[in-house]
């Protein structure tokens, strides 16, 4: 919510538009217009001002981005919006346009249709008190009015972050995380060697896919093309020669683990040594049904997940020795070609503080969490935690969503083609992280601080490298 506040002709409505899309100022001016003879027609001014106050509050009801355009000098209505804001969870500043009085009388006067003067005078009159109680009242920025950008929630901290990796630059690792494959079958073959071209030559570290099956409800429809994961797997192999290879994550329930073992020892070999295995609870049981797999009730899934974890390092390990868990029983663990890598990096998916974690502390190299900066720095402490009991070191990696725009104009054109046709731009622009590169250096320079060693990515607009260009930027700040 941004309330504006000045006088007559003081430059409003100017800078609104500047700064804003039009749908999302509620101007009294134009409003006037639509109730009244016109933007000038004073006695519809009640009229106006009351279907401001409705549209401002069913915006606030939506949490969308509201531009109060009015002059902002009743106290009572001030501290409407600033309620409205509260009550719905948005960030509310106050514009303060304190123009010279003698440029507002002229801009006045230079007006098809003037406000009369006595209004202007007395505006002016009240103003001083109207700009000295702002810093009172609630705001949280009184603000001039210089150019500003709208940016996510995530970023508020970023611009200090990112100097601060250009003063001081760490190492951070990068993986692109592919999760959408649009565009139809016949030529995903292409796009998919395109884009992971791209990502070798724009430095990420790995890639990665989902393992499942069908699309996630969260990223699209059931029906929509998604070709198995290993198979993906081995193809990437074939495009690529550097990067890292691997699932986020492999539900433990989607394949037996001898044989998940086996696949994984194969696609390792045949990428020469690039395999990564990610391994996880499973947690979407539409899928399993679908399918015929089983969904074992919550403890038995840990149970062989705890199984698992010990017994892939022993199937791609030398001889055949039998492994007894408490739930998997493996009379010989023999499989060749093993895997090139002497140690295989296993990836656990989840960021449960109670039993995930421990696991995680216990079996894995690294654990890898989803959520926001406070969640996960918490969760890279609960991890220090455990590993301290066990005496091991195990990498946190987060997974997050990235859309990379150059600047501040195409994050918003990017924002604009890519959104949910119902969802406001603010909120989808929250949901998938949009950002300028600098923006984007700034919050991964604050994942580093807490501790997470790589950052898996999601482009949301992946559809041909660009975006995959635009992100190596971003990464080239983190070589270090």
């Amino acid at each position: 919510m941004v309330v504006l506040a000045g006088p007559v002709a003081s430059g409003k409505s100017t800078w609104a538009a500047e700064q804003f899309p039009p749908d999302a100022v509620v101007s009294s001016d134009r409003l006037r217009a639509l109730v009244g003879a016109g933007e000038d027609d004073i006695a519809a001014s009640a009229d106006a001002l009351a279907l401001l106050d409705e549209i401002v509050a069913r915006r606030a009801a939506r949490r969308l981005t509201t531009v109060v355009d009015t002059t902002g000098l009743d106290a009572g209505k001030r501290a409407t919006w600033l309620r409205l804001a509260r009550e719905h969870g948005m960030a509310c500043v106050a514009v303060a346009f304190d123009t010279p009085a003698g440029v507002c009388r002229a801009r006045n006067r230079a007006r098809q249709r003037p406000v009369p003067a006595a209004v202007l005078t007395a505006q002016l009159k009240a103003w001083p008190a109207v700009r000295d109680a702002l810093a009172g009242e609630g705001f949280d920025e009184v603000l001039a009015p210089e150019p500003v950008r709208v940016v996510p929630q995530t970023f508020l901290e970023s611009d200090a972050a990112a100097h601060r990796q250009q003063d001081d630059p760490v190492g951070l690792r990068f993986a692109l995380h592919i999760g959408e494959f649009r565009g139809g079958a016949s030529g995903m073959r292409h796009r998919l060697r395109e884009i992971a071209g791209a990502a070798e030559a724009a430095g990420f570290d790995a890639i990665y896919v989902m393992d499942h099956f069908r699309q996630i409800p969260q990223l699209g429809r059931a029906w929509e093309d998604f070709p198995e994961s290993f198979t993906t797997l081995a193809w990437l192999a074939a495009c690529t020669e550097r990067v890292r290879l691997g699932t986020l994550v492999t539900a433990v329930t989607h394949r037996n683990v001898g044989h998940l073992a086996k696949i994984v020892a194969t696609l390792d070999v045949l990428s020469g040594g690039r395999a990564v295995c990610g391994i996880g609870l499973g947690w979407f049981e539409t899928e399993h049904k679908a399918y015929g797999f089983g969904f074992p009730p919550l403890a038995e899934r840990y149970a062989l997940l705890e199984d698992a974890l010990a017994a892939l390092p022993v199937l791609w390990g030398p001889g055949g020795k039998p492994f007894r868990g408490r739930v998997l029983d493996l009379p010989d663990t023999s499989g060749y070609p093993r895997p090139l890598q002497e140690h295989v990096p296993i990836v656990l998916g989840g960021g449960g503080e109670r039993r995930t974690l421990p696991l995680a502390a216990r079996y894995a190299d690294v654990a890898n969490v989803l959520g926001d900066l406070p969640s996960v720095a918490r969760k890279a402490a609960v991890l220090r935690e455990h590993c301290a009991r066990t005496g091991r070191a195990v990498e946190l990696s987060h997974l997050t969503t990235a859309l990379v725009g150059w600047d501040s104009a195409e994050v918003a054109a990017l924002v604009e083609a890519h959104r949910p046709r119902a969802v406001d731009p603010g909120r989808y622009a929250q949901q998938v992280h949009a950002g300028t590169v600098a923006d984007q250096v700034g919050r991964f320079r604050e994942l580093a601080e807490i501790g997470v060693a790589e950052v898996a990515v999601r482009l949301p607009d992946l559809r041909d490298p660009a975006p995959v260009a635009r992100m190596g930027e971003v990464i080239a700040a983190f070589k270090v």
